[in-house]
Formats: C-alpha cells, structure tokens, sequence
C-alpha cells in the first residue's frame, strides 16, 4: 500500500512538473551546492591599471676601476720595442738606472650595471619605496616610470635590518600608491605583485596569502604567499584585491634560484614605519636590552617550573647594558615586556625595537618559581661587542671523572689572573668539550658559574653538585663567555 502512495505521489509530482514546462515556466531543483553558489577567478585588470602606473623599475650602477693585468715584470715584446726605439733596455726592478718612461694615467673608474630591481611611489613629489638590498652598494640608482620617463634617483635611507630602502627623485604629481590596512589581510585572499623580474618591466603575478606572521626574520615576521617573484621582483609592491599595498616583496625561498611556489613580503606597516624615520633623519633607531634569547622548549620549562612553553629565555646577559641595569639574569624568562605579552621568542626584539631609546618601560619575567617584574630604560641598537676569550692556563685540577662522564666536560678551578680579568669571585673554567656539552653550545674557555640555579665556585662544588643531581632530568647551566654571561640546557649522558 506504502509502495503505492509513493509511485502516485510521483506520478503527481511528474504531471505537475510537465503542466508548468507546457504554460512556459522554468525551474530548477535547489540544492545546497548550488544555494550558495560557485565564485569564478578574479579579474585583475582594473587593479592593474588602478596600480600599474605607481610601480617603477629601479637599475643600480656601480663604478669599477679596471684591474691592471700587466703584472710587474715586462712582456717580451715591450722589451723589444725599448732596445731597438730607445736603445736602452726597459726599466725593471732589477735596473732602476735605465731611463724611466713616462708612466700611464691610473685606469679611470667605468660605470657598470649592477642590479635591477623594482619599486612603488609612495608620494606625488618623487618618494619611492623599495628594498635596502636592491640600492645596497650603488653608486648611481636610476627609477624608470611607466610612461618611460628615467630619473636619476637619490638615496634618502636604507635599513638593512627590515630590508626596507626609500630614494627620492625630483618629480611632481606622480601617481602614488594607497597604503592598505595588514591587519584586515586573511589567509588564502587572492594578491597581486607587480615588478621587473629578470628585468621584464611591469609584469603581473598572482596568488593567494599562504600565511601571516612568518617568522624569517630578526625584527619583521613577513607574509607568506604563492605568488610567483623572482630576481628582479624585489622591492615592488604586494596588492590586495582593493587596489591598496599590503606588502612589499622581499624574499624567496629556492633551491634552484627561481621560483618555487613559497615568497615572502615585509608587511606595509613595518615598512611606512621605517620609511618615515628614513625621510626625517636618514636612519632607523631601535631599541635594545642587550640580552641574548632563545625560544622556551617543553624541556627548559619544565626545568625552571613554568607551566607554559612562552617567553623569551634569557641566555645571556651583556655587561653595562641596560638589561643588567636593570637586574635581568642568564635563566630568567621574559613573559611581559610594556605590558604587550611575548608569546615566542621572536617577539621580543620587535617589540623592543620599535621601542624608542630612552623609553622607561617594565618587564615580567618568571625567575626561580615565581614571578618577578623590573623597571627598565631602553637603550638604543648598538654594533654587538667583540667576544673575548678568557686568558688560558694549565688546570690546578684534574677533571673531575663524573662531570667528564655525565656532561663531557674537562674542568679546572679559575687561577687568579683569570678571577682579576673577568672580575668574578671564582667559577670553573672549561677546558675540553665533548658530548652532550658540545651539542648544547658549550666552548672551551666558558666559565661555569652555576649550576641548577646554584653557584659552583669552583672544581669541587661542582662536583659535589653533579653528584646529587637526577641525571634523568634536563640541567641548567650559567656561564661566562668573554664579557657576556650566558644561559644554557644539556641533557646529562646516562
């Protein structure tokens, strides 16, 4: 009975379908694929005539001054041309009292083309933006327009750190880029670069964002995306579907030399960050703390006692710098630096350096099991300095046979020269290393100054230290490099 309501239910369907086919109706069946419907490729075209004209192709020179291949002793045939014009022989080194002829000028320098590269107006009088490494080394930058007009261009800034360059050239109402907003940028959004790749000017890729927030770089995490760029790309624009810059394309990665589907681009607001402190003084000044970092590992939390693999995990300390001013410690653990959380490790010297120097800021760290906050002024970036090694001297000590075996160490105490030089107490100079010290970054001629948060002022409390310690478990270990205390984690030999 149910089979047959069905089959006149159907049949009833059918008749209805055919009556409005007959009277001229049209329908189709609705089903959710087709209810939300497919979206086609985007059409690109009026972002590159919105964009196109703001894209510039930039060409560096650089003067070599030829190389003198004569050599210094004469060929054969000068000495001929001497003995039958002359009637002398040549002047050499070996008869400084022949007659000397009248010595050619120094070779003039000769211009050569060193690179191409590209860029962006980001101003109607002449500002254009591109990478430091594109103008890095010219002497001459030449910025060709679009409509072909070439312009000799001066170097108003560079910063090699963002890899962020801006060059004026003396020209009005240009056609300036709009700035877009990164923050509003999504993973997998269709973009566009425009750029001079092998040279080929004004040439259009497309792709997607692959990611956001790459960590590739010391102060910039970049945009990740599948746009095809290539030698001759860098310092041209990334574009969003607005027809606003989001990025500026920096690096590839490739084994080959080309591209291989993954580039990466400076996010646009680092970069107008940086290109207005380059048009107002010419250099970017940063913040610092002087302190060395590494990423926090499961391991190195759960040997301090922090709950959470975050932070910033303080290696090293430089001496007078404004983090041993302010107190911070080989082994602490930045968590907090202005109040702006340090998720990973590279977040911190990004948020330091876009701090400005002499800024009074805090700190929360994570020290010995509790949480500890510390005022601290900003000093400015600063050239590292030169690591010196401590003065060597024959061991008053033999190795101890336990820290050779555990942590592959031979040591010896501090003479008293060695404790006058480094200015310290006492410690246990390294004499040899092998694994696992080795394996964790640690040199002959390190200092240990403590271990598991516990000062070893010399050989034998140390010793006596390793002893008691489970061998299971990961060890810290503070020690002194030249004039830098340093942090490190080994992993004991069972």
């Amino acid at each position: 009975m149910a089979h047959r309501l069905a089959l006149k239910r159907s049949f009833s369907a059918g008749l209805l379908c055919s009556a409005l086919w007959v009277l001229g109706f049209s329908f189709s069946i609705v089903t959710p694929a087709s209810a939300q419907g497919v979206r086609g490729l985007p059409d690109f075209t009026e972002l590159v005539e919105l964009v196109g004209p703001s894209v510039v192709n930039i060409r560096t020179i650089e003067k070599v001054v030829p190389r003198d291949t004569s050599g210094n002793e004469p060929d054969a045939e000068m000495q001929e041309f001497f003995r039958r014009f002359f009637g002398v022989p040549m002047p050499t080194p070996n008869n400084p009292n022949a007659p000397k002829p009248q010595r050619p000028s120094r070779p003039q320098p000769e211009e050569q083309p060193r690179g191409v590269g590209s860029g962006f107006i980001l101003s109607a009088d002449g500002f254009v933006m591109t990478n430091a490494h594109v103008v890095d080394g010219a002497d001459q930058v030449l910025v060709t327009l679009p409509d072909k007009r070439e312009f000799k261009a001066r170097i108003v800034g560079a910063d090699k750190r963002s890899d962020v360059a801006v060059v004026k050239i003396e020209a009005t109402g240009l056609p300036a880029v709009k700035i877009g907003d990164v923050n509003r940028l999504k993973v997998g959004e269709w973009v566009m670069a425009i750029g001079s790749p092998f040279g080929l000017d004004n040439t259009v890729t497309a792709g997607i964002v692959s990611a956001k927030q790459r960590d590739t770089g010391e102060y910039l995490s970049f945009i990740q995306t599948d746009v095809a760029i290539n030698p001759g790309n860098s310092g041209g624009p990334l574009i969003n579907m607005r027809g606003e810059v989001v990025g500026i394309n920096s690096q590839i990665y490739s084994r080959s030399g080309g591209f291989m589907g993954i580039s990466f681009a400076i996010p646009i607001d680092e970069a107008v960050r940086v290109s207005e402190q380059l048009r107002a003084t010419g250099r970017v000044q940063r913040g610092r703390l002087g302190v060395q970092i590494d990423q926090v590992s499961k391991e190195v939390a759960e040997s301090l006692g922090l709950a959470k693999t975050q932070g910033a995990l303080v290696r090293g300390v430089e001496q007078g710098s404004p983090a041993e001013k302010a107190g911070l410690e080989p082994g602490d653990i930045i968590l907090k630096f202005d109040g702006k959380t340090i998720d990973k490790s590279t977040d911190l010297p990004r948020i330091v350096g876009n701090t400005k120097p002499g800024t009074r800021s805090s700190i929360q760290l994570w020290r010995r099991g509790s949480h500890k906050e510390l005022p601290i002024t900003v000093g400015e970036f600063e050239a590292d300095k030169p690591v010196k090694k401590a003065a060597a001297a024959a061991p008053e000590k033999p190795a101890s046979s336990v820290i050779t075996q555990v942590l592959g160490l031979t040591v010896s105490d501090l003479t008293d020269a060695q404790k006058k030089e480094l200015k310290l107490r006492g410690g246990v100079r390294v004499d040899t290393v092998a694994e696992p010290a080795s394996r964790a970054g640690i040199q002959e001629g390190d200092v240990i100054l403590a271990l598991a948060n516990i000062e070893t002022p010399n050989v034998q409390s140390l010793e006596t230290l390793m002893a008691k310690l489970d061998r299971s478990k990961a060890i810290s270990l503070l020690i002194r490099r030249g004039e830098w205390a340093q942090y490190t984690v080994i992993r004991p030999q069972r």
